[in-house]
C-alpha cells in the first residue's frame, strides 16, 4: 500500500495539492479531460484506482482507459479494481484467516518464508457474528438455542467480574412492576434524567440505580465460553500478521463498525492521497457508500486474493443515476424512505448495477439517511448505492470526531480530483446509464411483508391488507385461512394470567442490528416513543419475545445519554447483546404455551423486527408472517400485540385511568428528535465509540492466544483445523488435468442458490457434520452452528450440500441425498463423495439456469472442492458464483444455447470426460464424451486470461501462495 507503483506510465500525473504542498496524489481529473468531467463519481473512483495501481500486469494502461470509456466498454471487456481495504465478518473471516494461516505452513514446507505471507491490503475483522440470545428479558431459556451450542452454568465459564446480584424489587409504583431494583428507596417518581455512558441505568419512576443489565452479561458470557477456541485463533492472527486488525467481540456489527470508526474517505499514506474504497465478506458492505466510500460485499475467495494484492475484476458497470426531489413526510422514517426508493429502483431493474444519488433532495438527507438507503442494496439487487461526498457529508464528518486539518486536506482532495458534489454548482451533471426519479413528498409510512421484502404495505392499509392475506391463496403473500376460522380466539394461560391470541397476534418484535441501528433518528425515535408510552400507562404482553440488538455499543450510548434507554427496557427491549441475532434466525424459541396455543389454532403468529429480511419461517417455525419495519413502529406493534390493527381509528391500549391511547398521541415528533439528536448524540456517540475500541473489554484483553509464526494446530480441535487447499503446493504449476470418467455427484434444476450449497444454520442431528463431532465427543447442545464452525474444513465440507431443501433429480424429493453409482447406495451427499474420493473417482455437478444465486459464497465453492468436484455443468451461472468457482479451481462449463439435459438426452446416471487443452482460451468449446457414446460441445465458461491463469494455478489461493515462493 505505499503509493505510487513503481514503473507507472501514470506517474508524471502525480502532483502537490496546493493549500497542502506535502501532500500528493494522482491528478486523474486533468487526465481524463472533457470525458471525465461528464463520468458519474463512482466511475471516477475506479478510474482513479487503476491510475494509481496501474503496474502493466495486474493493471494494464489499457484498462484505465476502458474505463474512461465506461459507456461504450460494457458487456466488451472487464475491468479490474483495487479496493484500498478489506473488511471481514467472523463467519467468513474466520476462513479466510484459517487459510493464510494454512498458506504460511505451506509456503514454509515448500521451502519459502512463511513470515512473508501477510494480507497486502489493510484488512479489519469484525467478530460480530457469534451472538446467540440465549438469555431474554434476564430468564434463562430452558430449550436449547437455535445454533446449537451447551448452555453452560455461568459459573463454569470463568466470568471475569463477579455476577451481579439483583436488587429486591420495586414496591413503590404500581406502574413499575418491581423490575427496576429501587427496592424501598425513591418513592417519588420525579422528572426522569438523561444518564450517560458507563453510569448506572436509573428506574424512570424513582431514579435509583438499576444494575447493568444482567441479560447482556450472561449472553456475553456464552459467546466467549461457546467460542473460545475462535477467538484464541484470531487474537493470534492479529498479533503475528501484518495489516491484520481484530474488532473483539461487543463492539459492533461490521458494516456498522466500518462506518462509523474504520472509513477514512481520503487515504493518507505516507502523505500520498487518493479516495477510500472497500470490500467486505458483509452483504451491508454497501452502507458505506452514503459516506462516499465506494464499497461493496464480495465471497470469501475474492477477498482473500484482494487481501493479497490482486484486483477485482468487474465488466464495466451501467450506473442508474437516481433523481431525489421534494420533501419528505414528517411522520415518514428514514425506513420509509428506504422501502419507497428500494420500490422504484426494484421497478427501474437496478439489479447488477450501481446507483447514484444526486437533486435537490439529496442534500435534505443526513449521512444517517444515506446509510440506511444504502444499506439496503442487497434487497433491490444494486451493486452498490453511492452518494458523493458533499456539504452534508463534510459537518457529519466533522461532528464524527474527525480533526480540523485532516477534513481540510479531505475537502482539498476530493475538490481537485472533482469528486466533491456541490448542489449550489451550475456544472452539469454527469452522463448516467439511465435516470431514475424519486419525489420524497409521495412518501408516506410502510412496512414490509408478510413474506418478502419487496412487498411494502402503506401503515394506514395493514388491517385491511393482512385481512386479504388471510383470504388469498397460498402464495407469496396469502395463507388461505377459511373464512369460519379467521375470527377464531386461542385461549393461553402465561405467568398465571390468561390471554387471548388470534390471527395476527404479535409473539415476536425485535430491534435488532441492522439497517436502522446506523440511523440515530430512527432509533431515538424507538425510544422516545416508548417513553410517551411508559408515561402513559401503556404496556407490552410480556410472552412477547422482544428484544433489542443494537449494531454496536455507540447505539446504546447515545439510547443511555438520551433517557430513553430505561424506557425501552420497561416495554421489554432490553438489550441482549451486540451481533446478529434475531435477523439471522438467532432467536429464542416461544415459550412452549405460546406455542402450543398457535399450533393448535392454526394461527397467523407474527414477528416484527427492523431489519432487511424476512424470509417466510426465518424467525421461527411457528411464526409464518414477518413484517420489515422501523424502529418505532415496532414498539408501537409489540404494544398493540397484533398487526391486524388501523392505527387511527383504533388504540394501542389502555393507559392509566382507562384512557384510551391512540399511535398519534405518543409517536415523536422531527422537532423533538431533531433536538434530542443534534444536542444529544452525534459528536458523544463517535467519542464514546473510540473510546471503546482503544480500550477493548476485559474478556478479550484478558483472552490468552500463542505469538508463534505458524499456528500450533490443535488436531483435537472442532473449531479450527489446518484446511487440505495447499496438499499439492509446488512451485510451478501443473497444466490441467483431464476429468476422465467422472460420476455425476447431484444432478440439480434451476435456480439453486448458494443456499442450497453452503452450511448454514444449525447442525441438524442426522447429519453428516452431526456424526462428525458426535465421533469427537461432543453432545448435540455442543454442535454450535455452521457458522462457528467455519474454520473447521471437516464440519463445512459434510455440510455442503447437506440443505433439507435441496432437490437432486436423483432422488425425486427435497433431501440432503444422492445417489453413489458404483454400489447403487442412497447416501448422504458427503458419504457419497467420500466413497467416490477413496475410489479415485472424479465428480461433477450438473445444473440448470442460474446455477448460485444467493450471497453465502466462500464454501458454495469451498465445499464442492473439498467434495471432489472437478466440474460444474449449467446452463447458467450466477456471475459471482462462477468466479467463485474458478478461484478454488473448479471448472465452470455451459451448456450452449438452447441445449439442456433433457434435449441432449442426459440422464446423469452416465460417465463423463472432459479434456482440457493446455492452450485453454477464454469461452472455448470443449468437447465431452459419455460413457453411452454420446458427444456434445460445452463453454469453457472462462471471461479473461488471468481467470485461465488461475484455474491452471489450482485456484487464487494457490496462485497467490506461489509468489511467495
Amino acid at each position: 500500500m505505499d503509493p505510487p507503483r513503481t514503473g507507472s506510465p501514470y506517474q508524471p500525473a502525480i502532483e502537490a495539492l496546493e493549500s497542502h504542498p506535502e501532500k500528493k496524489f494522482y491528478n486523474v481529473s486533468k487526465l481524463g479531460g472533457a470525458k471525465y468531467d461528464t463520468l458519474p463519481y463512482s466511475i471516477r473512483v475506479l478510474f482513479e484506482s487503476s491510475v494509481r495501481n496501474c503496474d502493466g500486469f495486474l493493471v494494464k494502461e489499457t484498462d484505465a482507459m476502458n474505463i474512461l470509456d465506461w459507456k461504450t466498454k460494457q458487456n466488451h471487456v472487464e475491468v479490474p479494481f483495487c479496493p484500498a481495504r478489506v473488511v471481514l465478518q467472523d463467519f467468513t473471516g474466520i476462513p479466510a484467516m484459517v487459510d493464510f494461516a494454512a498458506m504460511r505452513e505451506a509456503v514454509r514446507n515448500a521451502g519459502g518464508d512463511p513470515v512473508k505471507v501477510n494480507p497486502a491490503c489493510p484488512t479489519d475483522l469484525t467478530v460480530d457474528h457469534s451472538l446467540q440470545i440465549d438469555f431474554s428479558k434476564c430468564a434463562i431459556q430452558n430449550a436449547p438455542n437455535p445454533g446449537g451450542g451447551e448452555q453452560k452454568p455461568l459459573a463454569r465459564l470463568s466470568p471475569l467480574k463477579p455476577p451481579l446480584r439483583k436488587p429486591p424489587p420495586c414496591r413503590g409504583h404500581s406502574g413499575c412492576r418491581g423490575s427496576c431494583g429501587a427496592g424501598e428507596a425513591g418513592r417519588s417518581p420525579g422528572p426522569f434524567s438523561a444518564q450517560i455512558e458507563n453510569t448506572p441505568i436509573l428506574c424512570p419512576f424513582h431514579l435509583q440505580p438499576v444494575p447493568e443489565p444482567e441479560t447482556v452479561l450472561k449472553n456475553q458470557e456464552m459467546e466467549f465460553g461457546r467460542n473460545r477456541e475462535r477467538l484464541q485463533f484470531f487474537k493470534w492472527s492479529s498479533k503475528v500478521f501484518e495489516n491484520v486488525s481484530i474488532i473483539p467481540p461487543e463492539t459492533g456489527t461490521a458494516h456498522q463498525v466500518n462506518l462509523e470508526y474504520l472509513s477514512r474517505v481520503v487515504f493518507d499514506v505516507k502523505d500520498f492521497l487518493h479516495p477510500d474504497s472497500v470490500v467486505g465478506t458483509d452483504s451491508h458492505t454497501t452502507m458505506v457508500n452514503g459516506l462516499g466510500i465506494l464499497g461493496w460485499g464480495v465471497g470469501g475467495i475474492e477477498t482473500e486474493a484482494v487481501m493479497l494484492g490482486m484486483p477485482l475484476t468487474l465488466p464495466p458497470p451501467e450506473v442508474v443515476g437516481c433523481e431525489l426531489t421534494g420533501t419528505a413526510s414528517p411522520f415518514a422514517t428514514s425506513i420509509d424512505i428506504v422501502l419507497s426508493i428500494t420500490k422504484h429502483l426494484r421497478q427501474a431493474d437496478v439489479a447488477g448495477k450501481f446507483v447514484e444519488f444526486f437533486g435537490s433532495g439529496v442534500s435534505q438527507l443526513s449521512v444517517a439517511d444515506r446509510t440506511t438507503i444504502a444499506n439496503m442494496c442487497p434487497e433491490y439487487g444494486a451493486i452498490l448505492s453511492f452518494f458523493p461526498v458533499d456539504n452534508v457529508t463534510l459537518k457529519h464528518l466533522k461532528h464524527a470526531g474527525f480533526d480540523k486539518a485532516k477534513l481540510e486536506v479531505t475537502e482539498a482532495y476530493l475538490k481537485a480530483v472533482k469528486l466533491f458534489r456541490n448542489d449550489e454548482s451550475s456544472s452539469r451533471e454527469p452522463e448516467y446509464s439511465q435516470v431514475v426519479q424519486v419525489s420524497l413528498s409521495s412518501i408516506i409510512p410502510y412496512v414490509s411483508g408478510p413474506k418478502r421484502s419487496q412487498d411494502r404495505v402503506a401503515v394506514n392499509n395493514m388491517k385491511s391488507d393482512f385481512q386479504a392475506c388471510l383470504n388469498e391463496k397460498s402464495g407469496v403473500k396469502g395463507f388461505q385461512i377459511a373464512a369460519e376460522k379467521q375470527n377464531d380466539i386461542v385461549p393461553v394461560e402465561y405467568e398465571g394470567n390468561e390471554y387471548k391470541l388470534s390471527h395476527g397476534c404479535v409473539v415476536i418484535a425485535a430491534v435488532i442490528s441492522c439497517t436502522n441501528n446506523c440511523n440515530p433518528s430512527v432509533m431515538l425515535a424507538a425510544g422516545l416513543l416508548a417513553k410517551k408510552a411508559v408515561e402513559a400507562g401503556l404496556v407490552v404482553k410480556p410472552y412477547i419475545r422482544t428484544s433489542l440488538s443494537p449494531g454496536s455499543g455507540m447505539v446504546t450510548h447515545y439510547l443511555s445519554s438520551s433517557g430513553v434507554l430505561p424506557y425501552l427496557s420497561k416495554l421489554g427491549f432490553e438489550v441482549v447483546g451486540y451481533g446478529c441475532s434475531t435477523c439471522v434466525g438467532n432467536t429464542a424459541p416461544l415459550p412452549e404455551a405460546i406455542r402450543n396455543a398457535i399450533k393448535q389454532g392454526d394461527l397467523i403468529a407474527c414477528g416484527v423486527l427492523s431489519g432487511t429480511k424476512n424470509f417466510e419461517g426465518r424467525l421461527c417455525d411457528c411464526v409464518r408472517a414477518n413484517y420489515l419495519a422501523s424502529p418505532p413502529l415496532v414498539v408501537a406493534y409489540a404494544i398493540a400485540g397484533t398487526v391486524h390493527i388501523d392505527f387511527d381509528t383504533e388504540p394501542l391500549g389502555t393507559g392509566f385511568n382507562g384512557k384510551s391511547i391512540y399511535l398519534r398521541d405518543i409517536w415523536p415528533t422531527r422537532q423533538e428528535l431533531h433536538t434530542v439528536e443534534e444536542e444529544r448524540v452525534i459528536s458523544s456517540m463517535f467519542k464514546e465509540l473510540k473510546e471503546k475500541m482503544e480500550k477493548g473489554n476485559k474478556r478479550w484483553n484478558l483472552l490468552e492466544a500463542p505469538e508463534s509464526t505458524l499456528f500450533p494446530w490443535d488436531l483435537k480441535s472442532t473449531y479450527i483445523r489446518c484446511p487440505s487447499f495447499f496438499d499439492k503446493l509446488a512451485k510451478e504449476a501443473a497444466p490441467p488435468r483431464a476429468v476422465e470418467n467422472a460420476h455425476v455427484l447431484l444432478f440439480l434444476g434451476d435456480s439453486v442458490t448458494t443456499d442450497h450449497i453452503s452450511p448454514a444454520g444449525s447442525i441438524a442431528r442426522s447429519s453428516a457434520a452431526a456424526k462428525y463431532l458426535t465421533s469427537k465427543g461432543l453432545t448435540p447442545r455442543e454442535f454450535n452452528s455452521y457458522g462457528a464452525r467455519r474454520g473447521n474444513d471437516a464440519v463445512m465440507t459434510r455440510g455442503t450440500f447437506a440443505n433439507i431443501k435441496l432437490l437432486n433429480k436423483f432422488i425425486g424429493k427435497p433431501a440432503p441425498k444422492t445417489i453413489h453409482f458404483p454400489s447403487g447406495q442412497t447416501l448422504d451427499v458427503f458419504e457419497a463423495a467420500e466413497l467416490y474420493q477413496k475410489e479415485g473417482i472424479p465428480v461433477i455437478i450438473l445444473a440448470g439456469k442460474k446455477y448460485g444465486l444467493g450471497s453465502s459464497r466462500d464454501w458454495a465453492a469451498k465445499g464442492p472442492f473439498l467434495l471432489g468436484v472437478k466440474a460444474v455443468l449449467a446452463e447458467s451461472y450466477e456471475k459471482v458464483h462462477r468466479s467463485q468457482l474458478i478461484g478454488i479451481g473448479i471448472a465452470p462449463l455451459q451448456f450452449r444455447p438452447g441445449e439442456n439435459p433433457s434435449t441432449l438426452g442426459l440422464t446423469g446416471r452416465e460417465q463423463f470426460s472432459i479434456l482440457f487443452p493446455p492452450d485453454l482460451l477464454p469461452r472455448m468449446t470443449l468437447d465431452i464424451k459419455t460413457s453411452t457414446g454420446k458427444v456434445f460441445s460445452v463453454i469453457a465458461l472462462f471471461e479473461n486470461s488471468m481467470e485461465i491463469t488461475l484455474y491452471k494455478n489450482g485456484g487464487s489461493l494457490n496462485f497467490v501462495a506461489r509468489r511467495f515462493l
